[in-house]
């Protein structure tokens, strides 16, 4: 039940447009997905390094489209759990790219990580461990 990247970016344009006005799906692969997200002054916090929400929110929105493309437009999966780990100081003057694995995905959680990157650098600035929990099927 997997979905395309055209069918998550039209779930996402009906029930959450404002996730895509400063990104951009650049990839939906098997079990993942890349992300490039827009810097603007907005993200920025002293010293013009990217501000540590501004990084788990890409992480965290990255994870949900690989959730998407694995398994479909489950609507109501939500996060859980998030650990980041900050390893060097985001350029300011560059977008944020952001490439996600899922590790596991069960009946009721799904774990991934994602590696996040200043765009252009090999180096990464963080990585990321995350665990949506999936809606309860109903009986019905």
């Amino acid at each position: 039940m997997a979905a395309t990247k055209d069918q998550i970016m039209g779930f996402l344009a009906q029930e959450f447009p404002q996730a895509l006005m400063k990104s951009s799906i650049e990839e939906i692969t098997p079990r993942g997905a890349q992300l490039l997200y827009r810097v603007d002054t907005g993200d920025l916090r002293p010293g013009q390094t990217v501000s540590g929400p501004t990084l788990m929110l890409v992480a965290d929105y990255v994870l949900y489209i690989a959730i998407l493309g694995h398994l479909g437009l489950v609507a109501m999966a939500v996060t859980t759990n998030m650990t980041i780990n900050f390893f060097r100081k985001p350029n300011g003057n560059r977008d944020i790219r952001a490439v996600c694995k899922l590790i596991k995905v069960g009946k009721t959680l799904v774990t991934g990580e994602v590696w996040l990157y200043s765009l252009d650098d090999e180096e990464p600035v963080a990585h990321v461990i995350g665990t949506y929990a999936l809606p309860q099927k109903s009986s019905d």
